[in-house]
């Protein structure tokens, strides 16, 4: 079960809630889950009966426990707790994360596009500096990956600092990740550091993340590891602790489309691109076997977890316009 998916279903069970009369409130758009806080429990956390508390007239208590009756038991779900003033605490099955990386296998490059924003047309106006060309651009493409109907030949305009597109001088990928990559608002980054081939080079990073992936299932295949994640095993497990980083990042990758495309910012991809390249850079060295260790489910299942996050990369990339090398 994806954050997504988690925040779908807590609304589910809001609309529930109404529909037989326990709650009296209008049902909300959305409801926003996150990580867990020192002092939760489980993995994930919303505040909604907090928020919901008020208008239905009742404690954010009385609210959490309307809901908590509601969630227990859904797919994807292992235990729901309340903490402090109404806080609702989730703890997802073992199997969310095999869950997980079976829908990135099955969704592919279109990982984190969904239909949150279907119905809403956007029209931008047609620009011509050149970084705030680049940033609408990408802008567009994004809002379309969220169901939104956009394009241009309109009047808004999002805030760009003005900067340089030097595809001639940095490369098609180096000049776009500089424009993109701060905030819109922010002075582009300089563009020579982005064509040094250095860990500092968060460009960098991120396309040998990448490009880690597709050597570790090449090698995979040369040792007979195919990736396959297998929850029913201890081994299966032991990727689960062995990488909550990497499984985090992966289960916020549409959220955090979501809100790039809300927010008109694209540098919040990026910001997710690096996110995922560094947790994945720091889980490579567990994926296939070590000296005379033996192939295992474990090495099974972390491979295709690191292929999940090769995908998530190239997905995220390919909605800023840069390559995803298999080599570099």
């Amino acid at each position: 079960m994806t954050p997504a998916d988690l925040s779908l279903t807590v609304l589910h069970a809001v609309r529930r809630a109404v529909d037989d009369g326990a709650l009296r409130v209008d049902v909300p758009p959305r409801v926003k889950v996150e990580r867990a806080r020192p002092g939760g429990t489980g993995e994930y956390a919303s505040s909604v009966a907090l928020t919901l508390a008020r208008p239905a007239g009742r404690s954010a208590l009385d609210v959490a426990g309307v809901l908590k009756e509601r969630l227990q038991g859904a797919p994807g779900i292992l235990a729901v707790d309340i903490t402090g003033p109404g806080f609702l605490n989730f703890t997802l099955r073992r199997d969310a994360a095999g869950d997980l990386v079976r829908v990135i296998g099955a969704a592919g490059a279109s990982y984190g596009h969904g239909s949150a924003l279907a119905g809403t047309v956007v029209r931008f106006a047609d620009v011509t500096e050149s970084r705030a060309r680049v940033v609408t651009d990408v802008v567009v493409g994004l809002l379309r990956s969220q169901g939104a109907d956009a394009g241009f030949g309109g009047d808004e305009r999002i805030p760009v600092r003005p900067g340089d597109h030097l595809p001639g001088t940095l490369g098609v990928d180096a000049a776009r990740w500089s424009l993109l990559r701060a905030a819109p608002q922010d002075r582009a980054l300089d563009g020579p550091p982005l064509l040094v081939q250095h860990e500092r080079n968060s460009l960098f990073r991120v396309r040998y993340a990448h490009a880690r992936v597709r050597r570790l299932l090449v090698n995979g295949a040369q040792l007979g590891v195919r990736p396959a994640y297998e929850t029913e095993t201890e081994t299966g497990y032991e990727t689960d602790l062995h990488a909550p980083g990497l499984l985090g990042v992966l289960g916020d990758h549409p959220v955090v489309l979501l809100t790039a495309a809300r927010h008109r910012a694209p540098d919040r991809v990026a910001r997710h691109l690096e996110a995922t390249a560094d947790a994945l850079l720091a889980f490579q060295h567990t994926v296939l076997p070590l000296g005379d260790e033996k192939p295992s489910a474990a090495h099974r299942s972390r491979l295709a977890l690191a292929e999940a996050a090769g995908t998530v990369l190239a997905g995220g990339l390919s909605l800023l316009g840069i390559s995803a090398p298999d080599q570099i």
